[in-house]
């Protein structure tokens, strides 16, 4: 057990399965079934978690009934056929001392994709529709319930038989037990509805058919969210209620929080750095003082003092800290074996992990893109020559390539230009609650540490270097500058560009126009951080609206903020020019003229340019050349940290 953290590393009894550990991977979309069956790259994804010491890994959502296939790429367990797949994942999970679970589940309302392009027909208690995918579902006949209710018990015996050591009925964020919960979405008037105990029934039958069909040794647990944070959504007060009626039939309660089924309250499905570390573990604990049986929490527990203290505190017994095992998956055995300060600490960004499952693609982190593609890069083999290779650079994504360079055997020397490592991320970090970001510098430093990367700061590479020390092998990694569109200029309007503004080289004024052109946190964050100075800010986007380009739940907490301040945004407008006073802005469908008048400083986030002179430089002094991040082309911190590790994997 590990003395720093006493708690977090004793086992816990339940039923008929000991967890090693009180560290728990939640159940989660990954996006990497392809046909609804596990497949060799799920199961390489989860076995790396169970490698690297979790206690328990909860399988994300297996659909229980055709009507229950809320994405195209859910997991399905409504037939035998599902079963093959789960025992090999089972097998590789226990490989490691790892408890494993499958989430049995139906979305009801929640339908999130279309099949072939059509909307998909959603079933739930009764026709109330839900805002956030605009969905109005048809409401349940008797029989399909009776045939939804069998399909859930059928799945957990499937799981049972496939070696799985327990099921979790998800009946959190308004998926469709929650849904019969409700009395403001279930209007029933028939015994699945009206009265609470009604309300309950569905649950009810669903629970004590599977305790009965599957024995005494079977986990059978629930995940449930406190609230659902909505005014339609599911109280607290309810919540506490429906817990304390089924907890007979349940061996433990998994609180997390929030609903799908509004904008606002999606956001805590996976919370954006914005939200406190931890911050569901009060909620937890009110549920656990009702309650007999263990109670598991989830919620930005993102390192291992924060769930020994949850613990501890009596708020939870287990704590669920999937993007945490996303970004470092050994970081309970580093945990555990005394080495805290090496955990790859996540960020919260949600950019690779929630991000990619929003984007119909497989996830990863932006920081460890090896997640979610272990098959290729879970186990790099060392260089049978090692080279002498020179990374220009020492931002994420020349600290990623000289790490993974190094890791392979070679000798590896990363020079940066300024005083610091870390390039835009260190910017980054200074946009409003964004500070956290900032973690990826922190982390990778950590990791060019313990590879053993030469790291020479205030030294740029040059033509002349280069000549003088004939490497082998040169990383171009000089990243990009801020890139200034032509536009039309009269008058001395003061223009900045969105580095200026973070590094408070200028004096805005009172009046500040934002220009932004990638729809990404730039613009936003930059008229965020103005408005709380002060200033009267008005921000000019060529997207459908601010922030189009990041992640929905990052995205909607971001508008939710612009909203609160009162900051105009003018969506679908690129920058024209200026005068003295005013800004010329041109509607980018109609080209139509629209102008903001008195206004004292324009602020440029309109995009970055490549840095691209040592690439010209070195060619014909370094035989091997390969330029990366944003020196290749600006895109974002995942792009550069994934080309890091893929050039230095090849190199």
């Amino acid at each position: 057990m590990a003395a720093s953290f006493p708690h977090l590393f004793q086992p816990l009894r339940i039923r008929g399965a000991t967890l090693k550990n009180r560290i728990m991977s939640t159940g989660h979309d990954t996006t990497i079934p392809t046909d609804g069956t596990v497949n060799d790259r799920l199961v390489a994804y989860q076995a790396a978690r169970a490698a690297g010491g979790a206690g328990l890994i909860v399988i994300q959502v297996a659909g229980v009934h055709e009507s229950a296939r809320y994405t195209n790429h859910i997991l399905m367990a409504n037939d035998d056929g599902c079963m093959e797949g789960y025992t090999r994942l089972a097998d590789a999970c226990h490989a490691h001392g790892c408890t494993i679970f499958g989430q049995i589940f139906h979305p009801g309302r929640e339908i999130c994709e279309r099949h072939e392009g059509l909307l998909t027909v959603a079933y739930a208690p009764s026709a109330v529709p839900s805002e956030r995918f605009h969905v109005i579902p048809r409401a349940l006949d008797a029989g399909m319930i009776r045939e939804i209710i069998d399909g859930f018990v059928a799945a957990a015996i499937r799981l049972q038989r496939a070696g799985l050591d327990g099921v979790e009925f998800v009946a959190s964020h308004g998926y469709l037990p929650a849904q019969f919960f409700n009395p403001r979405v279930n209007l029933r008037d028939d015994e699945y509805g009206g009265s609470g105990e009604n309300r309950l029934r569905f649950a009810r039958e669903i629970l004590a058919a599977i305790r009965a069909a599957t024995g005494d040794d079977f986990v059978v647990g629930m995940r449930i969210s406190d609230s659902e944070r909505d005014d339609e959504g599911l109280t607290s007060d309810e919540v506490r209620a429906i817990c304390r009626e089924l907890e007979p039939l349940l061996d433990y309660v998994n609180v997390t929080t929030g609903t799908s089924a509004s904008a606002g309250a999606a956001v805590h499905i996976v919370a954006p750095m914005s939200w406190t570390p931890g911050y569901v573990a009060p909620a937890a604990a009110r549920i656990r003082a009702d309650l007999s049986i263990p109670v598991f929490v989830t919620g930005r527990i993102n390192q291992p003092q924060e769930a020994d203290a949850i613990i501890a505190s009596g708020a939870a017994d287990v704590c669920g800290m999937t993007r945490a095992l996303i970004c470092d998956p050994r970081m309970p055995e580093k945990a555990q074996s005394g080495h805290s300060g090496d955990i790859r600490a996540c960020i919260a960004c949600n950019q690779a992990c929630i991000g990619h499952f929003q984007l119909g693609v497989p996830i990863s982190c932006i920081q460890h893109p090896e997640t979610g593609r272990e098959e290729i890069y879970g186990n790099l083999a060392p260089v049978e020559n090692p080279r002498r290779v020179f990374v220009a650079g020492g931002g994420p994504a020349g600290m990623k390539a000289a790490v993974t360079a190094a890791k392979r055997g070679h000798d590896v020397t990363l020079f940066e230009a300024a005083g610091q490592l870390g390039g835009q991320a260190r910017l980054a970090q200074e946009l409003p609650r964004r500070a956290e970001f900032g973690g990826i510098i922190t982390n990778l430093a950590r990791e060019i540490e313990l590879a053993g990367v030469k790291v020479v700061l205030n030294t740029p590479v040059t033509g002349e270097m280069l000549a003088a020390e004939r490497p082998d092998a040169l990383i171009v990694a000089t990243g990009a500058i801020p890139f200034r569109p032509p536009y039309e200029e009269a008058g001395d309007m003061q223009v900045a560009d969105a580095w200026q503004i973070l590094r408070r080289e200028i004096n805005p004024g009172r009046r500040v126009v934002v220009v932004d052109w990638r729809g990404d946190w730039i613009g936003p964050g930059i008229a965020e951080a103005l408005a709380a100075r002060g200033h009267d800010v008005r921000l000019a986007t060529t997207v459908h609206h601010a922030a189009a380009q990041l992640p929905p739940y990052v995205r909607d907490d971001l508008l939710g903020v612009l909203a609160r301040q009162e900051i105009g945004v003018m969506p679908l407008v690129r920058l024209f020019g200026h005068d003295d006073s005013t800004v010329f802005l041109q509607h980018v469908v109609t080209n139509e003229p629209v102008m903001v008048n008195d206004v004292d400083t324009l602020v440029l986030a309109t995009g970055h340019a490549s840095v691209t002179g040592l690439e010209s430089a070195a060619r014909g002094i370094v035989p091997d050349i390969r330029v990366i991040g944003d020196s290749l082309a600006p895109r974002t911190a995942e792009e550069a940290v994934y080309d890091g590790l893929r050039v230095g994997a090849a190199i």
